[in-house]
């Protein structure tokens, strides 16, 4: 193979895992490695939109670029891709037919349109158990609107590429049958038949993703994550809210959850961490991993939630702490990507409750109507608590990685 050759090989590698949700540090890492299993000295640097692959040569530096955005999550392609660099690097594959695979993973289609309907039916249910659903016919209602939600992303998926349309389709789709539940009487007032479908489309892997790059100083990426994940959250809201307001219902701000006994809360944590493994196609055989240390992680934060004094955001913080000193070294020492395993374990704590709460009370106070200080409080503590809680997420996976990669890489470099 020619030098662009070779180079064109990385930089597709490069491709296959930043656009699937491999996380960034990931990403530079197993380029670099991939590059020398090539003969080359080879840099990647991420921006949001496009990837460019430095290649130093005897005399000169080479420069290539590729379009890229991060806004997918396929870990079956980035498990593959890395099983790819394990056999190059090891001399197992030749060079050539590592590019017919790199290719070959790019093009591997997602999961089944009926695994991932399942999925979303129970991942939607496990979560109205966890916030405290309390009717079988609440439950079924709900599952089968996130149902109905997934088979209508998977149609609009073939006729528009808008990463925004999916959500606020299904977000839409689940207020209607929201508000049809409230009509007839079949919904309390925490709204959890509308809430619960569109919950699990809340997207947890481009904000915590984001939120590794701050931690490391990558400004720029970190930001455009993140306000990627706010946008899409954004259209969730709006189309959670419209399908409520088409028939005259609404989302109150000031509802507390209800809380689930601890053996059903953990039970209905493992579906949803199954449901969430799909969603992020995930090899089946990983689900070892993330579905027991996500029943654990819900049974601490269930635990810390009975402490007086205790609040959601440090039951996140003591879980995410879990999973992260867990998963850091499994993911290390079995070549699995963190983001399949450790992302899919604490995703479903992610506040999207409290996020669409608080848009349905800035909503109420844009109206004018009703505008008193209760309002006002509520979508305040709203907006607080999801921010507490995506920053405890955020802490509690991202200092045991830092320790244990810092540990490990030191421990490596001294090996003779």
């Amino acid at each position: 193979m020619t030098l662009e050759d070779r180079s064109d090989l990385v930089l597709e590698f490069a491709r296959v895992l930043f656009v699937n949700g491999q996380s960034t540090d990931q990403v530079l890492s197993s380029t670099e490695r991939f590059g020398r299993a090539l003969g080359l000295c080879a840099q990647i640097f991420p921006r949001w939109g496009e990837l460019q692959l430095q290649i130093q040569d005897v005399n000169q530096k080479l420069f290539f670029v590729v379009a890229a955005d991060p806004t997918g999550v396929a870990m079956g392609r980035v498990s593959s891709a890395m099983q790819v660099m394990e056999d190059l690097d090891q001399g197992l594959l030749a060079p050539q037919a590592a590019k017919e695979k790199i290719r070959t993973i790019s093009q591997t289609p997602p999961m089944p349109t009926w695994l991932f309907t399942l999925a979303a039916a129970a991942g939607a249910a496990g979560l109205a158990v966890i916030f405290g659903v309390q009717h079988l016919s609440a439950a079924i209602l709900i599952s089968l609107s996130a149902a109905a939600g997934a088979l209508l992303r998977r149609v609009l998926a073939q006729y528009s590429a808008n990463v925004f349309v999916q959500p606020f389709g299904a977000a839409l789709l689940a207020g209607i049958i929201g508000a049809l539940a409230v009509r007839y009487q079949l919904s309390s007032s925490l709204r959890l038949i509308a809430v619960c479908p569109c919950m699990i489309l809340v997207p947890g892997p481009p904000l915590l993703n984001g939120m590794l790059d701050l931690s490391k100083g990558r400004i720029h990426l970190g930001t455009a994550r993140i306000i990627y994940a706010g946008l899409v959250v954004g259209a969730i809201s709006a189309g959670l809210l419209l399908g409520l307001a088409l028939l005259k219902a609404s989302l109150p701000v000031e509802e507390a959850s209800r809380s689930a006994p601890l053996w059903l809360d953990v039970i209905a944590a493992g579906v949803a961490v199954a449901a969430y493994s799909i969603f992020f196609s995930t090899p089946l055989r990983m689900l070892a991993w993330p579905v027991p240390v996500g029943m654990l992680a819900h049974a601490l934060r269930w635990q810390v939630l009975t402490v007086p004094g205790s609040n959601a955001a440090v039951g996140a913080l003591v879980a995410c702490l879990f999973v992260g000193l867990i998963l850091t070294p499994v993911a290390r020492r079995r070549h699995m990507p963190f983001a399949a395993i450790a992302f899919a374990s604490v995703v479903s704590m992610i506040p999207g409750v409290f996020l669409f709460r608080m848009a349905s009370g800035f909503v109420q106070l844009a109206v004018g109507q009703n505008t008193t200080l209760p309002l006002i409080t509520e979508t305040t503590a709203d907006g607080m608590t999801a921010v507490s809680i995506v920053l405890a997420m955020s802490v509690g996976l991202i200092a045991p990685k830092m320790v244990i990669d810092r540990i490990g890489d030191r421990s490596i470099q001294t090996k003779p």
